[in-house]
This record gives structure tokens, C-alpha cells and sequence, in this order.
């Protein structure tokens, strides 16, 4: 593979070259981040298709998720040694073929080990899309570039039941994964001839810290959804004990690296162990937030597929117009600052989406759900940015991996919590202690953003 020149910044063929970087690193985010969303909501079709019932079902969701949360950390680290261009590169090839054999597979086994690989591909588009954008963008404009990226993962999380719903209405559920192959050959079209070289870090990949990485998180994730679905307390309670000792053996190893797989040395860093624990709260809101409403929607409203995906829209339209808004003001003003009042909106926001009356109007949730989009579109930029800023440029990668392993974290976190709290209480009961939960997770993310103002 023949590294891209670098220019010098401000040439004519520079420009043209990043704006193709900029749109290729979106476009391999956005794909991935749509499949994060999509398949949630065509399960039920999916499983009635190969005969499968809903709980062997749920691994077709499971296995992408941890595919994903297991390998983003050693891809992240792997980008600083051989380059974050080539993992890019190397996890939207694998994304995109992968995604013909998730269209193609006849069977539950067959289509769960397609969406593994591609939970492994979109982990290497992950792992290094922000440490691209800090090599594309100049300091001053990281904001700029971290706003849109921002804008791209919110937005396609967000319209993600909208578009497979859409879809679903006119075809048949492989075309969910068989899009994503025209245009992953797209995004490698021009990503391939203009993604940008980073310097090339002079430590070696330790094998062994990428294995007790990818172990832990995989049985801490394991145990999570298990212990909120309850399954049998021996299930879940050795899984979480295996997560817990391979996580102990990981942190011991990382200790003292230059390196680590695991960024320890960044959690010393103050500003960015509060802009980790703020994203992590702060997408479990998300999740929380739309996991519970789909089925408030269809289950008590009794809206459609497509209605329910319309009614979601409003977050996601907000947050495509306050992300970049945010990142830019981030380049002049303090991220801690921006972020905690967008998250102060984000808890009246969720407050007020608890107390929905029982027979809403169209426009009592639209407005409830602008707030929400208003509030997660202010957080969120500001936040990477932060997370960026903290770290050293010889550690874009672990950076830029531990944005993605937070996101995930918390998503995952808020969809296995609303399980919980529909295994608790069912029906309208259980939507309403979600989405106070996700109230409490936002103020505590609202303190911890603020707190970074005196660290």
C-alpha cells in the first residue's frame, strides 16, 4: 500500500485531497454507526425470516456490539504503530465485504459470524476516525472537524430505526447490510488515494495486553446484557468475575508502558478521565432514550414501524444542527463549560420525556425531543474535543479508540438497563423508569463535564 504525500497545508491539491479524506472518514463512520442502529430495529422481521426465536435472535445484535467494544483499543493502538490510515483502510474493506455475507447468509449461526466480521471491520474504522481528523485538520480547527464528526454518529444512531424502517417497507431485510457494500466501495474509493500519513510510533504491538483486552471486554459485556436479561445468576456472575480478573491482568501489564493498549497513562490525565466518564453517562442516555421509546411508542401508542421512526427524528435533526455549532464555539470557548450545559438540557429534556401524559400529542413529544437533540448536540463535540486536546499527538490513537470504546460502553450500558427496567416493571412502567434513568445519568454527566473546569 503506497503512503499519500503529504503537501504542505493551504495548497490547492491539499484542499481537494482533505476534502476527500473528510468525506471518506464520514462516510466509513456513518456506516458503521447505522449498523449499530438498524439491526435493532428489523430483529423481529429478521428472526421470523430464518425461524429463529427472539432471544437466540439477539446475538445478531450481540455479536456486532462486541466485536466492536472487544477490538477497538488494540485497532487504536495498532493505528499508532503501523499507521491509522492502513487500519481505516483495512476495517471498511473487511466492513464492506463482510456486509455481502451478512445479505447473502441463510441461517442464524451463518448471519451472527458475518456480523461478527463486520462488527470487526467498523472497529477498525472506529478506532482511528478522530485521530484521521486531528492529522487532517490544523489545531485550530480540530473543533470543526470533531463537530462534524459528531454530527455524522449522532445523526445515523439516531435515523437508524427511520432508515430500516424505510427499507423494510419496500424490500427484504438483506437489503439492510447489502447497501453498505456500493457504498463502502465508495468511501474506499476515495479514502484509498487522499487519507493522510500520521508518524509512525517506534514501540512494538503487544500481543498479549491486545488478548486480555479484546477477553475482558468481551465477558464484561457477556455479563451485562445476561445479568440484565436475567439469565441464571452463574452465568452472568462468572462472566463478570472473568471480566474483572483479565482486567486486573491487563491494568498490572499496562502499567509503566509507553503505549498501553489500555490508555492508563491518559486516565492520569484529570481533564480526560471526567471527559471519558462524561461520555460514557452520556451515551447510555442515548441508549436508555432509544431503546425505551420505540416500544412506548408501538407498544402503548401503537404507532407504526415508520411512524415511530419519524417520531424519533426531531433528536437527530437537532443534533445535525447543534453538533457543529458546538465544535466550532469549542475551538473558542471551553468544552467543560459547553458540555455541561448541554447536558443540563439533556436531564430537563429526558425529565420531561418521564412525564409524557399517557395519551400524548405529536407535538408534547416533538418538543420533548428537540430539548433532548438540542442538549446531546451540545455535549457531544465539545467532549471529543476535549478528550483530543488532553492527550498527546503520540497518542492520537489511544485517544481516538477510547472515544469509540466510551461511546460503545455507554450505549450498550442504557440498552441493557432498559432491558433491565422492562424485565422490572413491563409496558409503560418500564419505559418511565428508563427514561428517568437516563435523567440521572445525564445530570451526573452534566457534573462531571463541569467539574473539568477545575482540574
Amino acid at each position: 500500500m503506497n503512503d499519500v504525500p503529504v503537501t504542505p497545508h493551504g495548497s490547492v491539491d491539499r484542499q481537494a485531497r482533505d476534502v476527500r479524506a473528510v468525506l471518506a472518514v464520514m462516510l466509513g463512520v456513518a456506516l458503521a454507526s447505522l449498523d449499530t442502529a438498524i439491526a435493532n430495529t428489523a430483529l423481529p422481521t429478521i428472526a421470523a425470516d430464518l425461524h429463529a426465536s427472539p432471544a437466540t435472535s439477539v446475538w445478531i445484535i450481540n455479536a456486532y456490539q462486541i466485536a466492536i467494544v472487544a477490538t477497538v483499543l488494540p485497532l487504536a493502538a495498532l493505528g499508532d504503530i503501523v499507521g491509522h490510515r492502513r487500519i481505516f483502510i483495512a476495517g471498511l474493506s473487511l466492513f464492506t465485504l463482510s456486509s455481502l455475507f451478512c445479505a447473502l447468509a441463510p441461517t442464524l449461526p451463518l448471519l451472527a459470524a458475518a456480523r461478527t466480521l463486520q462488527g470487526l471491520g467498523a472497529s477498525g474504522i472506529m478506532s482511528v476516525n478522530i485521530a484521521l481528523l486531528r492529522f487532517i485538520y490544523p489545531p485550530e480547527r480540530l473543533g470543526r472537524g470533531v463537530g462534524l464528526n459528531a454530527l455524522t454518529v449522532g445523526f445515523c444512531f439516531s435515523v437508524g430505526p427511520t432508515v430500516a424502517s424505510l427499507i423494510l417497507s419496500v424490500t427484504t431485510w438483506p437489503w439492510l447490510f447489502g447497501i453498505n457494500v456500493p457504498l463502502g466501495l465508495l468511501a474506499l474509493l476515495a479514502a484509498t488515494p487522499s487519507l493522510p500519513v500520521s508518524p509512525l510510533g517506534k514501540h512494538r504491538f503487544d500481543t498479549v495486553a491486545a488478548v486480555l483486552t479484546v477477553i475482558a471486554f468481551t465477558a464484561l459485556i457477556f455479563a451485562l446484557g445476561a445479568a440484565c436479561q436475567h439469565e441464571p445468576v452463574a452465568i452472568w456472575s462468572s462472566s463478570l468475575g472473568t471480566a474483572i480478573v483479565f482486567g486486573a491482568l491487563l491494568i498490572r501489564r499496562e502499567r509503566g508502558n509507553r503505549a498501553p493498549i489500555l490508555p492508563v497513562d491518559l486516565y492520569r490525565i484529570p481533564a480526560f478521565t471526567l471527559s471519558m466518564a462524561t461520555s460514557i453517562c452520556s451515551f447510555a442516555v442515548q441508549g436508555l432514550a432509544f431503546v425505551a421509546l420505540p416500544f412506548f411508542f408501538e407498544g402503548v401508542l401503537h404507532r407504526s414501524q415508520v411512524e415511530t421512526g419519524f417520531l424519533l427524528a426531531p433528536w437527530s435533526i437537532v443534533v445535525a444542527l447543534t453538533a457543529p455549532v458546538a465544535g466550532r464555539l469549542s475551538d473558542r470557548y471551553s468544552p467543560a463549560l459547553l458540555g455541561g450545559a448541554g447536558l443540563l438540557i439533556l436531564t430537563l429534556g429526558m425529565t420531561s420525556l418521564a412525564l409524557l401524559p399517557a395519551d400524548p400529542r405529536v407535538s408534547d413529544i416533538v418538543i420533548r425531543l428537540l430539548f433532548c437533540g438540542v442538549g446531546f448536540g451540545f455535549f457531544q463535540s465539545p467532549n471529543m474535543r476535549a478528550l483530543m486536546s488532553a492527550a498527546p499527538s503520540s497518542r492520537a490513537g489511544g485517544a481516538s479508540g477510547t472515544i469509540a470504546t466510551s461511546r460503545l460502553l455507554g450505549q450498550t450500558l442504557g440498552a441493557a438497563l432498559t432491558a433491565f427496567c422492562f424485565n422490572l416493571s413491563g409496558g409503560v412502567q418500564g419505559a418511565s423508569i428508563a427514561l428517568w434513568l437516563g435523567a440521572a445519568f445525564a445530570l451526573v454527566a452534566c457534573v462531571a463535564s463541569v467539574s473539568r473546569m477545575v482540574v
